[in-house]
């Protein structure tokens, strides 16, 4: 499965609006500058599909995502699946529950993006990312069994 970034922004700071980026450095935490950016958390980035934002007539950074992708479906990827964004490499964490905060763009968005609203990940490979690069499905991570 792959598909192509659309776009790369940053929420530079609480509740203020996402800033687009011709080139992100994505390292062990997420991208620098953004109000995410934690080495140990499973929220580092988010990732969601562009027809899901034109399906709402929403922009890329609309739900505060960090990476807007097409032609490769996000949400049923399991939690510990690799994908390939330019040069990086992310691992799935977890579903992104959308907020109430989806409510402040428009009224009733909140309920409409239930199981639309991305997927987060975290940096396992640090590289660059930009939009028109490749966005690759590479493999799921499976557990190791102790014993």
């Amino acid at each position: 499965m792959s598909g192509l970034v659309v776009s790369v922004q940053i929420c530079p700071g609480q509740r203020q609006p996402m800033r687009p980026l011709a080139e992100a450095d994505l390292q062990l935490g997420g991208i620098p500058g953004d109000s995410h950016f934690a080495p140990e958390s499973a929220r580092q980035l988010l990732l969601i599909e562009a027809e899901t934002l034109s399906r709402f007539g929403l922009a890329p950074g609309g739900v505060k995502d960090n990476v807007t992708v097409e032609g490769i479906g996000l949400m049923g990827l399991a939690a510990g699946t690799r994908i390939g964004l330019g040069t990086a490499e992310v691992e799935i964490t977890k579903e992104c529950e959308p907020c109430s905060r989806m409510d402040e763009s428009r009224s009733g968005l909140r309920l409409e993006l239930e199981g639309r609203r991305g997927m987060m990940a975290k940096v396992v490979r640090p590289g660059k990312v930009r939009p028109g690069d490749p966005v690759q499905v590479l493999a799921r991570e499976e557990p190791e069994v102790v014993g």
